[in-house]
């Protein structure tokens, strides 16, 4: 009964839709009718502005070379002339930087620089200042590990006057008792507010523990806290007498400027600065005292071999980040290694797009940003990976960190990483030249480094014509097995979680680079 009523209900619901029960042979029927093709699809418009072009295969980007000259009492003057705007950036570095600190004087050559431009000629500190402003030039003296520089940008229609103040700061310097209080005050203040940042900290302690402390590349271009007490006026005057000497200098200039009005100039304002005195490696280590930064480098080099500790902490308690770093040993400057290790740094962690960067960054959201370099020295450097990241992943970061590292030295580069940084050579190198200061700068860096004024356009040629097969090789130079790795956090939160990396027991160094000795039950 029940079967009968459901058969009506689907017969009358089919009536009402226009629908009739199908019999075997209708659906047998219907299946077998073709069905109607599918309209053709609509041509593509033709894109109103032709077909795309095919761009060439990109060629490397060649600099400018400088011509090199002789300038005044031995020193020599690397000169290109870019005359599209007037505007002219000169470089004067010496070849004595915070490696020839004399022991026991970290940061000599730092606060030597520093004093240079605190009066100058005839001029006192506030008048030089206000007769650079009035130029509207920028000067500025500072050191790095190789060397120590002093830089000066004007307009071409100011560069007489503004030269002849640049000369008065590295030729004739006043050291004014007075200046050298307030300087050095200042100086110091800075050292002991240093320990609050732990990003310089990071850095202090990663070439600390990688070179041994004390040593030339061990110690940090602007000084130890301790050691800053010790120096007096006496030191940096003869630091200076050793370290800023015409035969020990490199005149670059770029810009809006000819051969001629440059020696001129030259002649005029650095005629006499004199080369008289023993070199650098004869500098006062502190007041009344003299020590060889040559006889200490020898020195160090003499002694036992440093090893490098595996894992170093630095407790910052309460601190909401933590800065981890891995660092070992890199490569000189000059080394022909090295343009290729840039390639791979480029995309383990030299662009926002690296691999570090996208991992701890982009994937995790741990640290607003991780990169890595290979620093730039005349003597063999460090190659140091380094981000801060929020306390409570410390440890998984880390992990990651290393794991990015070693899948690098495993594996090497990808074919479209390879493109990627071999594209971002070429415009980094375009950038580095693009501006007058920023060539004048980057020739100065070349002669610091005792590099040939063609350094980088033959090391662009080397990148560009890297393969995937030679960077492999080289991949290694990245590996994270004997690295130094170094954490500046909060222990007490953060110690369980290196616990679990394998990494060790951590040696517990203070915040100037130095490792905290237990204390001894009685």
């Amino acid at each position: 009964m029940r079967a009968r009523h459901a058969g009506a209900m689907i017969a009358l619901v089919a009536a009402a839709l226009g629908c009739e029960p199908r019999t075997p042979a209708q659906s047998a029927a219907r299946a077998e009718a073709p069905r109607p093709s599918a309209p053709p699809a609509a041509a593509k418009p033709a894109d109103p502005l032709g077909p795309k072009p095919e761009l060439p295969t990109p060629q490397p980007f060649t600099p400018p070379a400088p011509v090199v000259l002789d300038g005044p009492n031995g020193a020599k003057v690397w000169l290109l002339e870019r005359h599209a705007l007037p505007i002219v950036s000169v470089s004067i570095g010496v070849a004595s930087g915070s490696a020839d600190d004399p022991k026991g004087a970290a940061g000599l050559a730092h606060i030597t620089a520093d004093m240079l431009d605190e009066g100058a000629g005839t001029r006192s500190a506030v008048e030089l200042s206000s007769a650079i402003n009035d130029l509207g030039a920028t000067l500025s003296v500072g050191a790095r590990a190789d060397g120590s520089v002093a830089t000066l940008s004007v307009l071409k229609k100011n560069f007489d006057k503004a030269f002849s103040l640049l000369a008065d700061v590295v030729a004739r310097p006043r050291f004014e008792a007075k200046e050298w209080k307030r300087v050095s005050e200042l100086w110091q203040n800075d050292l002991r507010k240093r320990g609050d940042d732990a990003t310089r900290v990071s850095g202090l302690v990663s070439m600390a523990a990688l070179y041994g402390p004390g040593t030339p590349y061990g110690h940090p271009v602007d000084g130890l806290v301790a050691d800053a007490k010790s120096i007096g006026l006496p030191a940096v005057k003869a630091f200076y007498k050793a370290a800023w000497r015409p035969d020990r200098a490199v005149i670059t200039v770029v810009g809006d400027i000819t051969r001629d009005e440059l020696q001129q100039a030259l002649s005029r304002d650095l005629g006499t600065w004199s080369a008289k005195g023993a070199t650098a490696s004869a500098a006062p280590a502190a007041k009344g005292a003299t020590a060889s930064a040559a006889a200490a480098a020898q020195g160090a080099a003499a002694a036992p071999a440093w090893k490098p500790p595996r894992l170093v902490l630095v407790d910052r308690p309460g601190a909401p980040q933590s800065v981890i770093a891995a660092v070992r040993e890199g490569v000189a400057a000059s080394d022909p290694r090295r343009p290729l290790l840039q390639l791979i740094n480029s995309a383990l962690g030299g662009s926002f797009t690296s691999r570090l960067n996208q991992n701890l960054r982009e994937d995790h959201g741990w640290s607003y940003g991780a990169g890595s370099a290979f620093t730039e020295t005349r003597l063999p450097g460090a190659f140091v990976a380094r981000a801060s990241v929020v306390t409570e992943a410390t440890g998984p970061a880390l992990k990651e960190m290393l794991a990015e590292l070693a899948k690098m030295a495993d594996s090497g580069l990808t074919r479209d990483e390879l493109a990627k940084v071999q594209a971002q050579d070429r415009a980094d190198l375009v950038s580095a030249y693009e501006t007058v200061n920023r060539t004048a700068q980057r020739l100065g860096t070349l002669a610091r480094l005792k590099l040939p004024e063609t350094f980088d356009g033959d090391a662009s040629k080397a990148r560009q014509s890297a393969t995937l097969a030679s960077l492999a090789e080289l991949a290694r130079a990245v590996d994270p097995k004997t690295a130094t790795v170094v954490v500046v956090g909060p222990r007490q939160e953060i110690l369980p979680q290196l616990q679990g990396i394998g990494l060790g027991e951590p040696e517990v160094w203070d915040v100037e680079g130095k490792p905290i000795q237990p204390k001894r039950e009685p």
